[in-house]
């Protein structure tokens, strides 16, 4: 209950913390929900066979999505003759997939929309005009398309642009061919869909293909069904997760490190508050007791709030996330009862683990604090934040100093942790940093004539710990922002330059809304195309990213053109699978077939692809291969016709665009964290600004009652805004600092290119410019209210209120 009365006594000290608790709780629950919820459901091409048989997965390696090994084509006809004997199957259909594409439309990388007719048995969609296709070059297209039956239509497939009659409309996407076409254009089997009778039962039907099967498949049945969605969904559901994670796990730390610090500022202005506690016979212990129910009333209320704003939340969040691309189309989300229950008790959790060091603080409050006036600061650094400030500056430094060595995976993670390091170690050491630094950048302010600029300084300098709780805040806000967007931004140009750089070629062709581009458009172009394709590990089944050269790749890339019947392998796969020059390696292409080419060479991993094969191997086992890139290195510029979805740009444009889909996931991951970081850390600016302001009305009496106005008081106050904004905004800006030079120097060691830091100052200046106007309206309007409710009074007026005050404050100590 003492609890209670003081957060609603002091509602103003405790907004900050209510509000950070109750937004980490909302992200908590929101995140959880998206994160627990299924995939986009059964794909519709799939979804009219009640069961599936699909190949087994192969060895999955982390962050690479491809689909699993096809069936040998021998062992495919086995397994599709064996399930269509089963009792209750009227059909086996093999699924064959391959790249076809409408001339004038997009369509996003790696998908393959073409298919054999027997496959749209498969489909939860059927005929919506016209038949099914007869000729080799009759087709069969989605009616969204806008081509009746009987027009003829141009379609993009990997040899180049052909011309097809439509037969007939679907009310759904792909491209239907003859099986026989499709059989020349398509790879491997993956799939073989069961079409029931009508009084089976898919249960029993899906049991008896099991005991068919064997370890040569997986059957899925049901919701099952939706593990055969498209692995571009895969990967986009993977990226969302590590955008919904970093959300979470961001939440929390800037939630723990805004009620701490709330906390902190709110026992340091009740020293004599505390004291008189003391004074009265309370103890150490009860003083805790008093802090936690605080915490607990604080945060129990919040999370509540929370949990309540979460739960619709997450169907906003999913819907943001699957138009910014980090979701795939079609993804929902479920709920999960547990989830918001969870998330209340952590809320809480957090809110306890906010106050625990101000708890502590508050117990060693001494009695004789009762009787302290003054709110001059004479120890505000106890030897405890000593080290602890020390050691995280010295901890953020060490890790500042190794993302100079580190490697590409650790040299996020080491950035990461240098920034934390310093922010947390600059901010515990905030106190000890204020004189001195306040001193030194307010020096102007000392020569200026009149007395709004010496109150400024002054008071900034004599209320140490007051000043140092409102640095804090923007010192995170302006510190995170620096080191997320520039660390995108020198990352990102840093890549580039180095992709650039190991090619020697005039110019590149690119694709332009196409997948790929197809043989066509190589043609005629003095250079070399770099065919994309999956091959398998025969060993374990492992996807292998390869690529189909030709031997001027190695003027190139200074890489090795394998020849007829050889294979480059990179150096991290050959000691994967224990392969060596001289070495056969056994492949499995995408036709389902195994072959045993020699290691011809093991090259570095600098290059995107793990394999290097011919050319021509690729385009006989993988139909649908597409090149992401020619270069030209030589001749006249090309100027490939529009319907192939190509274009000539420079090596450097060719190595951004690379990376184009990347880069625009990677913008829009750090937006959200930079506007998760900025909203935390205004929640904390404006908290403490504003209980900073309400507790300074005693101070505006005595200076009206010293013969300043109203507006030199506003003045005063708005100057001290901007100088903590000022010093937030350096102190930010050095804690970031180390770890972007760090990594500049890592990246350059790391890539062998001129590296140099690149600062984001749109985003810079937009997050200090924010923490300014928010602070701004979080001191300079509570004290224009506090100083219109004194009307005019007297010198004897303001004098007798002086007095009674610390009276009144001492009998509602008391009473508490």
């Amino acid at each position: 209950m003492i609890g209670w009365a003081m957060v609603r006594e002091r509602w103003a000290s405790f907004l900050g913390s209510f509000v950070a608790v109750a937004v980490g709780v909302a992200v908590l629950t929101m995140s959880s929900l998206i994160l627990l919820s299924g995939g986009t459901g059964v794909p519709e091409r799939l979804a009219g066979a009640p069961v599936l048989v699909a190949s087994p997965e192969g060895a999955r390696v982390s962050g690479v999505f491809t689909q699993p090994p096809p069936w040998a084509p021998e062992r495919a006809e086995r397994l599709r003759a064996s399930l269509a004997a089963l009792p209750g199957v009227e059909s086996a259909v093999p699924v064959r997939d391959f790249y076809a594409q409408a001339v004038g439309t997009e369509q996003r990388a790696g998908e393959r929309q073409g298919r054999g007719w027997s496959t749209a048995a498969l489909a939860s969609y059927g005929l919506t005009a016209g038949g099914p296709p007869v000729a080799s070059d009759d087709i069969v297209v989605d009616r969204a398309l806008g081509v009746p039956p009987g027009e003829r239509v141009a379609i993009l497939t990997a040899d180049g642009p052909v011309d097809f009659t439509v037969t007939g409309t679907m009310a759904g996407p792909g491209y239907y061919v003859t099986d026989e076409r499709a059989g020349e254009l398509a790879g491997g089997v993956r799939v073989i869909g069961l079409t029931l009778a009508p009084d089976a039962d898919p249960a029993r039907v899906a049991g008896a293909a099991r005991e068919v099967v064997g370890s040569e498949g997986r059957v899925l049945s049901g919701a099952a069904r939706d593990a055969l969605a498209p692995e571009q969904d895969e990967m986009t559901r993977w990226i969302g997760a590590q955008v919904v994670t970093a959300m979470t796990v961001l939440s929390a730390f800037v939630t723990v490190f805004v009620v701490s610090s709330a906390f902190a500022f709110t026992v340091a202005r009740r020293r004599r508050e505390f004291g008189l506690l003391r004074a009265v016979g309370a103890t150490p212990r009860q003083l805790r007791r008093v802090l936690y129910g605080e915490a607990l009333a604080v945060g129990g209320l919040a999370a509540g709030v929370g949990t309540v704003l979460g739960v619709p939340l997450a169907p906003v969040m999913a819907g943001l996330l699957v138009d910014g691309g980090l979701q795939p189309v079609g993804f929902t989300v479920r709920f999960t009862w547990w989830v918001p229950a969870a998330a209340f008790a952590l809320g809480l959790l957090v809110a306890l683990a906010g106050v625990w060091v101000a708890s502590r603080r508050a117990a060693r409050v001494a009695p004789l604090d009762a009787m302290r006036e003054a709110v001059v600061d004479s120890r505000p650094m106890t030897r405890g934040r000593w080290l602890a400030g020390l050691g995280l500056t010295g901890a953020g430094l060490a890790c500042a100093v190794g993302t100079a060595a580190a490697g590409p995976d650790a040299m996020v993670l080491l950035g990461l942790g240098a920034a934390m390091g310093l922010t947390a170690g600059l901010t515990v050491l905030g106190p000890a940093l204020t004189r001195p630094v306040v001193s030194a950048l307010t020096r102007p302010l000392a020569s200026r004539p009149g007395a709004t600029a010496m109150l400024v300084r002054e008071s900034m300098r004599t209320a140490v710990r007051r000043t140092s709780a409102t640095i804090a805040p923007v010192l995170a806000t302006v510190a995170f922002a620096v080191l997320i967007t520039s660390t995108v931004e020198t990352t990102a140009g840093a890549d580039a330059a180095s992709e650039a750089a190991a090619v020697r070629a005039e110019a590149a062709i690119v694709p332009r809304g196409t997948p790929g581009l197809s043989a066509a458009a190589a043609d005629g172009v003095e250079g070399t195309a770099v065919l994309s394709t999956t091959v398998y590990a025969g060993a374990d089944g492992s996807a292998l990213l390869a690529a189909g050269v030709s031997p001027g790749f190695e003027a190139v890339h200074a890489a090795p053109a394998p020849a007829e019947g050889t294979v480059v392998v990179s150096a991290a796969v050959a000691t994967a699978h224990g392969w060596s020059e001289g070495a056969n390696a056994d492949l499995v292409f995408e036709d389902g077939r195994l072959e045993r080419p020699r290691v011809a060479a093991v090259i570095g991993d600098d290059l995107p692809y793990q394999l290097l094969l011919p050319a021509e191997v690729v385009r006989e086992r993988d139909p649908s291969a597409l090149a992401d890139v020619v270069f030209r290195t030589g001749g006249s510029p090309a100027r490939p016709p529009v319907e192939l979805g190509a274009q000539e740009v420079s090596v450097l444009e060719q190595a951004r665009a690379g990376d184009a889909e990347e880069d625009r996931l990677i913008r829009l991951f750090t937006l959200i964290l930079v506007a998760m970081t900025a909203g935390y850390t205004a929640i904390a600016v404006g908290s403490t600004l504003l209980a900073a302001t309400s507790d300074r009305v005693r101070d505006f009496r005595v200076l009206r009652l010293s013969g300043a106005s109203r507006r030199q008081v506003q003045l005063a106050v708005a100057g001290e805004t901007c100088c903590v904004v000022a010093i937030g905004a350096a102190l930010g800006l050095a804690a970031a600092a180390p770890a972007l030079l760090g990594m500049s120097r890592g990246l350059r060691e790391n890539l062998g290119v001129p590296v140099e830091p690149v600062v984001a100052w749109s985003w810079v200046v937009g997050a200090v410019v924010g923490c300014l106007l928010l602070g701004l309206a979080a001191s300079v309007l509570p004290a224009r209210r506090a100083l219109r409710r004194q009307a005019a009074p007297g010198p004897a007026q303001e004098t007798m209120s002086l007095v009674r005050k610390p009276r009144k404050a001492r009998a509602k100590s008391t009473r508490a």
